[in-house]
């Protein structure tokens, strides 16, 4: 395998762009097809973009969330599927930093960069199938898990399963995704996402070991344990821009190159019609206006991560806010313009062989990873009544 770009000089947002432009020769192709996207995800192990978050002195590039999450935004605006699962990588790094010691997390965090290995997950705790079992002192996982994106063509796996003989706890671990009893399952076959691998997996007796548990602080222990759920928001949001970003330069490229103009335009070009314009001025303010947001959240993410153990409540809710006002924001404006491309490129752009429709198929099922009504109640408290979103798994 490639060795990884030495830490010092890697430009990752150069990486992402020429891994777009290879992604991008595939892109509807593997659309069809769905499955594991296995050539890309090796490209992205080579390109050294999965130790993109992890500080310089465990061997990684010692990336912000800003420019982690803009390599996701990058690529999101070709492929969203393979953008999501280095997302969700990053995120499953986060938590083991996040709920676990260091003599944990390090060592784990330090092999990731040597190796170049993909994590996946199989956390998703509203899913409760998945249980702990003791026999004769060895605990186990049993049962089913959902929605395990990137877990496929993975190395190691975030777990989750309820411990019912501690009152229903849910127990978290680390776990090698080649371990004994773990079967991950090809059945994701959604209208979206199509390579995501967010299917299910089936735990039969699987051993976790005691040093496997991220106990200590453990989930929603403390403002900074609480940031685990507002970076998988605001991954999501990132992703939602991307694909919205990708929509419209597809569309205006159609547009100026093969849409015909409406007869009574009265114009030469279709590039020329008032209304094509005018949809393309909406498209551009409502772009502006999520940038903005995203970028606001962003760095507010950066400086909450930066202050670690001492991030406060206070602090850690007022970046619950700007997240989850960035990603209403994004998916109603990344909806909009997904369904609308088709009105500036006209009935030709519809054929299948274009699949157009994808921006707004992979758009229209990531924005249903919870309700936005959810979302604008936290956000209504907020400008009503002042209350801080409360923490959650979710937000």
């Amino acid at each position: 395998m490639t060795s990884a770009p030495n830490p010092n000089s890697f430009d990752a947002m150069t990486t992402a762009r020429q891994l777009a432009a290879q992604f991008a020769e595939t892109a509807r192709e593997r659309d069809v097809a769905g499955g594991t996207p296995k050539a890309e995800r090796d490209a992205l192990r080579q390109s050294g973009l999965l130790a993109l978050s992890i500080p310089r002195e465990l061997g990684g590039h010692g990336a912000t969330w800003s420019e982690t999450l803009d390599v996701v935004r990058q690529l999101a605006m070709v492929d969203s599927s393979v953008a999501h699962v280095l997302g969700f990588h990053h995120l499953m790094l986060a938590t083991v930093r996040l709920f676990a010691q260091p003599a944990q997390w390090q060592p784990w965090l330090a092999q990731t960069a040597a190796q170049h290995l993909f994590w996946g997950n199989a956390l998703n705790p509203l899913d409760q199938r998945t249980v702990v079992e003791v026999i004769d002192g060895v605990r186990t996982f049993n049962g089913q898990k959902s929605f395990c994106s990137g877990a496929s063509d993975s190395q190691m796996l975030i777990a989750s399963a309820i411990d019912r003989a501690a009152g229903g706890r849910l127990l978290i671990a680390a776990i090698p995704t080649s371990r004994t009893g773990i079967t991950l399952h090809d059945d994701w076959d959604n209208i979206g996402q199509r390579q995501t691998d967010s299917g299910s997996a089936s735990f039969d007796a699987v051993r976790v070991e005691d040093h496997e548990l991220l106990l200590d602080p453990g989930p929603l222990s403390t403002p900074f344990a609480c940031l685990r759920p507002l970076i998988a928001q605001l991954h999501f949001t990132h992703l939602f821009l991307g694909i919205a970003e990708g929509a419209l330069a597809e569309a205006r490229q159609y547009t100026l190159q093969q849409s015909r103009p409406w007869l009574r335009a009265k114009v030469e070009q279709a590039s020329d019609d008032p209304y094509v314009l005018r949809h393309y001025g909406e498209f551009w303010v409502a772009l502006e206006g999520v940038r903005l947001l995203v970028q606001r959240a962003a760095q507010q993410l950066d400086q909450a991560w930066a202050e670690g153990e001492a991030l406060g409540a206070e602090q850690r809710g007022q970046l619950a806010v700007s997240i989850a006002t960035a990603k209403v924001a994004a998916s109603r404006s990344g909806l909009d313009i997904c369904n609308r491309l088709f009105e500036v490129t006209g009935a030709r752009a519809t054929q299948a062989a274009l699949r157009l429709d994808r921006y707004w198929r992979n758009l229209r099922v990531q924005t249903l990873h919870d309700p936005l009504d959810y979302k604008l109640h936290e956000l209504g408290e907020w400008a009503l009544k002042r209350v801080l979103p409360t923490p959650s798994f979710y937000s």
